[in-house]
């Protein structure tokens, strides 16, 4: 799996080498002004590309299709299980740029506590929202807040930020 960085830099090479072959394309058609301005063609000229430049192009779509597929449909975060202490299921949660574990699996039927630390100062992370436990949570900057709540039914209970932007799961099992 690639890490962000090495992503980030393959397709900013990608937009280098499509800019670089692009501006190496030159229009064709002269521009030849109608002997009248009242008259209009309604013929379209065709303008002819290097066979290079159109291959670039089409393996370029391809590749970002491809990343866009991998990113949203087979991208999986890791999910860290949550320790135990003293009968309480624990877990630090750095937010980020989103949260970090974003996937979290607990037991049912035992206490939770999710101890979230803020150090993004992007204002849609101010809160965190766990709607099927009814639970809004203000997330001051550089400190750590507890969330408790027991979750009683297997299932996946999704976490948000204020915006719905940023999401995290809980993920409970038997």
């Amino acid at each position: 799996m690639l890490n962000e960085s090495k992503m980030l830099g393959s397709l900013a090479s990608l937009g280098f080498l499509l800019s670089a072959t692009s501006s190496m394309a030159v229009a064709q058609t002269p521009m030849a002004m109608p002997s009248h301005s009242s008259e209009q063609t309604s013929e379209l000229r065709q303008i002819e590309q290097p066979l290079a430049l159109k291959v670039g192009v089409t393996l370029g779509g391809l590749a970002l299709l491809g990343l866009e597929v991998w990113w949203f449909l087979l991208s999986k975060p890791k999910s860290q299980p949550a320790q135990a202490h003293e009968g309480i299921q624990e877990m630090a949660i750095t937010v980020e740029g989103g949260y970090e574990p974003s996937r979290v699996v607990v037991k049912a039927g035992q206490p939770v506590r999710l101890n979230f630390l803020r150090r993004d100062p992007n204002s849609c992370l101010e809160k965190v929202l766990l709607p099927d436990f009814q639970i809004a949570e203000y997330l001051p900057l550089n400190q750590t807040i507890s969330v408790e709540f027991t979750p009683e039914k297997p299932g996946q209970y999704v976490f948000t930020c204020d915006m719905n932007m940023f999401r995290g799961v809980v993920e409970v099992r038997d």
